[in-house]
């Protein structure tokens, strides 16, 4: 793998590394702003808490905006300038959040920051597999992930340190607002990388800066001439072929299948277990101590194991990772709701979410960013990977909004013991290995613009 390549395709990916820190950090201010600000009362005759949708959700909110709408600034302005005002983002909701004297201005916050989050999903894996081969798209793309959980980790790590060192009524300040340092040096990095080829031809600009771009991406003269020459045959034919727009009726199977795969990436109930980890564990019998330091256990088998996924997803293919990840969530969701059931041992119970984490790592985590930036066409690439991107956040906002309405220990529907919700998601988890035995096509080593007829029903 050429390191030029691999440089550049790390420092997008980085994006996902905030991306990470930003939606996990409010596990370690949840109860500290609960109980400074007194948020967990419902709102009216609903299911919803002040709490759930102004404290833990409203980054969610504008993650499914920045998603939503990620795609039109990533063909107007580019995939780079994208993700270098996706920086400005992260800086300026970690430094406003951690500064709030009240919830609605630190609501605010961290919606900017969710809109950052939101777009960086959509930006960051076009980016990469825009700039990759189709040999090695999967393990450069699949790195976005590895950054998401590195981030996951040195936020768990981060808010059991400053827990350690400050005060509670402080605390909770230093682990969001610490996050500005990393967004600083990642805007600062993001301006050195070249703009995507595909997206320079795609947009009328001359033949000179395509090939500029092709030459910071490592590739001498002649081959960047001939890549050119390639490039421009296979987007004009692309691009004769693609009048109609994404939802026009063409693109119903990309469309489809992005859908579903971000919907069970939410129904798994991953990000349940991510953001109230500490409040997770406590009801297993830790301490809080305890549970935050628990809570870094989950981090590193994230990591781990996202290691294990990018190693094999360009050798076993996408399909083959979910069937291993599906079964590992099928068996340890059902075991964790076992747990708490029987009340079995807290030790027990945190192996089987560690087993569960492992199964998301080497399954949808790593397959998901990869997946959906590889099957939409060139031309309405940003717009699908918006679809499939805001599909993944609209139900990450509202699992993490019904969250306190099921699980508070005050208010919560089941506040004494919550098996049935991971009973509900070893159910889900069924009908994703059935999408995958039935419905999942393989994208291993195949060219994105091969990719694009196969899913729109062209011909060869």
């Amino acid at each position: 793998m050429d390191k030029r390549i691999l440089r550049i395709s790390l420092t997008a990916a980085l994006a996902g590394f905030l991306f990470g820190f930003d939606t996990v950090v409010i596990s370690g201010a949840n109860q500290p702003i609960k109980e400074l600000w007194g948020t967990n009362w419902f709102l009216g005759e609903t299911l919803f808490t002040f709490h759930g949708i102004f404290i833990m959700s409203m980054a969610l909110w504008g993650t499914v905006l920045g998603s939503l709408f990620g795609g039109i600034p990533c063909d107007k302005l580019g995939r780079k300038k994208t993700l270098f005002w996706i920086g400005v983002l992260y800086f300026l909701s970690a430094l406003g959040s951690a500064l709030a004297t009240e919830p609605y201005s630190f609501s605010f916050f961290r919606f900017i920051g969710g809109v950052g989050v939101g777009a960086s999903s959509v930006a960051a894996p076009i980016y990469i597999s825009e700039i990759s081969k189709a040999s090695n798209r999967g393990r450069l793309t699949a790195m976005y992930q590895f950054n998401i959980v590195f981030g996951i980790l040195i936020a768990f790590i981060s808010n059991y340190l400053i827990g350690l060192f400050f005060s509670a009524d402080m605390a909770w300040r230093w682990m969001l607002g610490i996050e500005g340092l990393p967004a600083l040096i990642y805007t600062i990095m993001v301006l050195k990388i070249p703009n995507s080829p595909r997206w320079l031809l795609l947009n009328g600009n001359e033949e000179s800066a395509v090939l500029n771009a092709f030459n910071k991406l490592g590739l001498e003269k002649d081959k960047a001439i001939n890549r050119l020459s390639e490039l421009k045959n296979s987007l004009n034919e692309s691009v004769n072929e693609q009048k109609e727009k994404l939802f026009s009726g063409k693109y119903k199977k990309p469309l489809f299948l992005a859908f579903l795969l971000a919907f069970f990436n939410q129904l798994s109930g991953i990000n349940f277990v991510l953001y109230y980890a500490p409040e997770i564990l406590e009801r297993a019998g830790l301490a809080s101590g305890e549970s935050l330091f628990s809570s870094i256990s989950i981090g590193v088998i994230n990591l781990i194991f996202t290691f294990v996924g990018i190693a094999l997803i360009d050798r076993l293919g996408r399909k083959q990772l979910l069937y291993i990840g599906s079964i590992g969530y099928i068996l340890s969701l059902a075991m964790v709701g076992w747990c708490f059931y029987s009340g079995a041992s807290s030790i027990l119970l945190l192996i089987f979410i560690l087993v569960f984490i492992a199964s998301h790592a080497v399954g949808q985590g790593a397959v998901i960013w990869v997946f959906i930036s590889e099957i939409f066409p060139n031309k309405v690439r940003a717009y699908g990977q918006s679809w499939g991107t805001g599909t993944h956040w609209v139900f990450a906002a509202l699992i993490t909004l019904l969250t306190p309405t099921f699980l508070d220990s005050e208010i919560g529907i089941f506040k004494d013991n919550p098996w049935p919700i991971f009973l509900f998601f070893s159910v889900m988890m069924v009908l994703q290995l059935l999408f995958v035995i039935f419905l999942m096509p393989e994208t291993k080593g195949v060219s994105l613009e091969e990719l694009a007829k196969k899913m729109s029903g062209s011909k060869k």
